[in-house]
């Protein structure tokens, strides 16, 4: 009798855990399943392919002039017709992948960690500046932040400079450093190198020597830098940006569109409106974790580069608002013109959809 008591009370749990074991499984697979599709990036997909469709729509629209300004009304009605009908199709993906991505699989994409807020143990800073033929500025350039209460050392690497700008920096207090290799990255990269080589630092600024920024924002980037391992200026603040700088109204646009573009590539991992400054704070620890996995060949790109690869390595990145002057002499780099900027803009989207192996030298 005990033995078959036994089997009585053993029977009824055999048979209510039985049929549950194929629904955990299968909610196992489609957790797995949403963390697989948590780590695509359906937003930026979206935005793009959003942004095809309704250039499509746009050329369809557009073709009504020739269509009766040179008479082949008949010839390309139907082809208009079919461009304009199915553009929708690119428009309505694109808005599906982009709710996908806000309304189902953010939640798994955002830290969920407390805000951080992590003092630097020694606040004062390392300040290094990429520079190239900025003879005129870089002495000014160098003499304001060594002014700085918080800055213990400049150091500025002159990208081969045909001009005095080495020579100028090192009379006005900073460590010159000369970088033969041409190209920003590699000027940005040894910068960075130069500054980890100083140990008694807790945090790095990386800036330029062309005066189109100032010292007195890093008192910003400090109260910014406990909360993240990078903190990224923005030039966006439109009360906080001279009215005539380097920075027109297309590369304005442009850069918070590639801004907002990575911003939903790394969606839940913060906020972008400005991928292409060079004035930004790194704390050292970070950045030493960072460097190994830098491409220094990558040039006009580099600051938006960087700040994909920092998030990409799991680093926590702010923005800040700062300051923007005009330049002190020619601009070299992407500013130069609208149209180098499209190129170096585009090359940005390029790196950041298809990856930055494309885009180095």
């Amino acid at each position: 009798m005990p033995s078959d008591r036994a089997g009585i009370d053993a029977q009824p749990f055999h048979m209510a855990t039985a049929p549950a074991l194929p629904s955990r499984r299968l909610g196992l697979a489609w957790a797995r399943c949403l963390a697989q599709a948590a780590r695509v990036p359906w937003l930026m997909y979206g935005i793009l392919v959003f942004s095809a469709g309704i250039a499509v729509y746009l050329t369809g629209v557009l073709m009504v002039f020739p269509r009766y300004l040179l008479g082949l009304n008949r010839v390309l009605l139907p082809v208009n017709e079919w461009i304009v009908w199915y553009s929708g199709m690119p428009v309505l993906s694109g808005i599906l992948l982009a709710l996908a991505d806000l309304f189902l699989l953010l939640g798994g994409k955002r830290a969920r960690a407390a805000v951080r807020f992590e003092h630097l143990e020694r606040p004062d800073v390392t300040v290094a500046l990429t520079a190239y033929n900025d003879a005129e500025s870089i002495g000014p350039a160098v003499r304001d932040f060594l002014a700085h209460p918080r800055v213990k050392r400049v150091i500025v690497v002159s990208n081969n400079s045909s001009d005095r700008t080495f020579e100028n920096a090192a009379q006005a207090g900073a460590i010159a450093v000369n970088e033969t290799q041409p190209g920003y990255g590699r000027c940005v990269y040894r910068c960075l190198s130069e500054a980890l080589a100083h140990t008694d630092t807790d945090a790095i600024v990386l800036c330029e020597g062309d005066r189109t920024f100032r010292a007195y924002d890093i008192d910003k980037l400090l109260a910014y830098a406990a909360h993240a391992d990078i903190v990224n200026g923005t030039r966006t603040v439109e009360r906080l940006r001279q009215y005539q700088t380097q920075l027109s109204t297309f590369m304005y646009y442009g850069n918070l569109f590639v801004a907002k573009l990575m911003e939903a590539k790394h969606l839940g991992r913060g906020t972008f409106t400005d991928v292409g400054t060079t004035y930004k704070l790194c704390r050292s620890d970070a950045l030493r974790r960072l460097m190994p996995g830098l491409n220094p060949s990558v040039n006009l790109e580099f600051n938006a580069y960087f700040l994909d690869q920092a998030l990409t390595h799991g680093l926590a990145v702010v923005e800040c608002p700062i300051t923007f002057h005009p330049r002190v002499g020619v601009s070299k780099g992407g500013n130069t013109s609208n149209r180098r900027a499209l190129k170096v803009g585009s090359r940005m989207i390029l790196g950041l959809v298809f990856g930055w192996r494309l885009v180095g030298a």
